[in-house]
């Protein structure tokens, strides 16, 4: 395994006279977040290998913490027979049969598989040309919303392109209302268009042991098929063949995604805290919520190839923590963008929020520069050899001063980049600290019985006789 950069976290920026706190109260949390960590690492491991687990911790979703080695190990000992094997030779089935991939999932089951495409991916993916992308097939996303005319215009694109195109459709139970309606629409369209012979080489399901779209996926005889695993909650399915197949087919490389979760992994197994950034991310931002009222996260992520990743992060957060009237509430914010649209109320509004930025240490493409105009009214030519990356980085400096001068805390995450190293650390990163939280402040991390109530609801209302007007 090649060595992985480390990501860096800064809490400097939290350490403010009055509004923030202090290295020293980070300092004094050291013995509680180790337990914590035994707590994960033995007892929640250990129950869920066993299979038997006690009430007051169900549900046990701890199966993604070892999912990166585990499919790492397997690979490098069975390769074609092992699960990664078998999601490599599918995506590359596909990307030699079709030129489009129509990605249906909700929540967990895509929120993952949008952000690996939008960091790792060149950001105009879909649309450069075939031979531009390698070979590989454009991909889009539905069934995570019932918007008519969006779900139109899809299927518009795929009837005016004509271009062959596939399925990739991920449920557990099949039973989530907007990804059932999405499958049964696009795959009458998809039948339509190729017939019923090639319908089955077209359609990849992944879904759960059995349930409803497991029953539909014998009944089309799909070729290729594969399991959420069991203990493995949607939010957390980021590294299983819920994220890994879509990122396959956009020939992103998982295998050094899951060597960059895997050393995540291993950072948080080893690191004491004030050098581990698992846990030094969770004290402080446990400290300025609990002890200055800090209940408002804002993720400030300083790239466009990071935002899909924040809103991943967003429902993470948000479903896992925000229980029995506790949880702070996230909030994905994209700079330099939205210092034009959010900042006067981070600057000077409420006190009740804390600013942890993701930044970007070393982007892909060579600097570029400002540029010298014979038309210098902006008066830039001043600034012609300064780059885009040195105007960001003045942005953040001079941003993170202003927060600073209004004693405002922030944090400071260092990606090494924005691509498999840097978001697979990250991702793992997350999935971490919010177990972790969840521990430390007695909230089960796993299972979001609130969402739950409004599928009820929906199902019961739309079983009812249609209204007249």
């Amino acid at each position: 395994m090649a060595s992985i950069q480390p990501i860096q976290f800064d809490p400097s920026g939290s350490f403010v006279s009055n509004h923030g706190i202090t290295a020293e109260q980070v300092h004094s949390m050291s013995s509680r977040l180790i337990d914590v960590r035994e707590e994960i690492l033995k007892i929640d491991l250990q129950l869920y290998a066993e299979g038997v687990v006690p009430s007051d911790k169900q549900p046990l979703d701890a199966g993604f913490l070892e999912m990166p080695e585990r499919l790492l190990d397997e690979y490098n000992t069975n390769r074609e027979s092992s699960e990664l094997g078998k999601i490599l030779a599918t995506a590359k089935r596909i990307q030699s049969q079709v030129d489009r991939v129509v990605v249906l999932g909700i929540g967990g089951s895509y929120m993952g598989a949008r952000a690996l495409m939008e960091c790792c991916c060149q950001p105009y993916f879909n649309e450069f040309s075939r031979a531009q992308r390698g070979g590989r097939p454009r991909m889009y996303f539905e069934g995570n919303n019932v918007d008519n005319d969006w779900s139109q215009g899809l299927l518009e694109l795929l009837r005016t392109e004509k271009d062959p195109w596939s399925i990739v459709v991920i449920s557990k139970s099949g039973g989530t209302m907007e990804t059932a309606v999405a499958f049964r629409q696009f795959l009458a369209e998809l039948k339509a268009s190729v017939g019923d012979d090639k319908l089955p080489e077209l359609v990849v399901p992944i879904t759960g042991e059995s349930g409803k779209l497991a029953s539909l996926a014998d009944s089309i005889g799909c070729v290729d098929r594969f399991l959420v695993p069991d203990g493995v909650g949607g939010r957390f399915s980021i590294f299983s063949p819920v994220g890994l197949l879509p990122a396959a087919i956009l020939g992103i490389d998982v295998v050094k995604l899951l060597e960059s979760a895997a050393a995540m992994n291993n950072h948080f197994r080893m690191a004491q805290p004030g050098e581990n950034v698992v846990l030094d991310y969770v004290a402080v931002n446990h400290l300025l919520e609990k002890e200055k009222g800090c209940n408002t996260r804002l993720l400030s992520v300083w790239s466009k190839s990071l935002e899909s990743a924040g809103l991943w992060y967003d429902q993470l957060l948000a479903e896992s923590l925000g229980k029995e009237e506790k949880g702070a509430l996230p909030l994905t914010i994209l700079n330099t963008r939205d210092l034009h649209s959010r900042a006067q109320q981070h600057q000077e509004g409420r006190r009740d929020k804390v600013v942890n930025n993701v930044i970007v240490k070393s982007w892909r493409n060579d600097p570029l520069a400002t540029g010298t105009s014979e038309w210098d009214s902006d008066g830039l030519n001043e600034l012609a050899d300064r780059t885009l990356p040195e105007v960001m980085n003045a942005a953040i400096e001079g941003t993170n001063q202003a927060y600073q001068s209004d004693l405002r805390p922030t944090t400071n995450i260092f990606l090494p980049s924005a691509d498999e190293e840097g978001l697979g650390q990250f991702l793992q990163m997350m999935m971490l600290a919010t177990v972790v939280e969840g521990r430390l402040i007695g909230i089960n991390p796993f299972g979001q019985p609130g969402v739950e109530k409004y599928k009820i609801n929906m199902n019961r209302l739309l079983r009812q006789p249609a209204r007249t007007t």
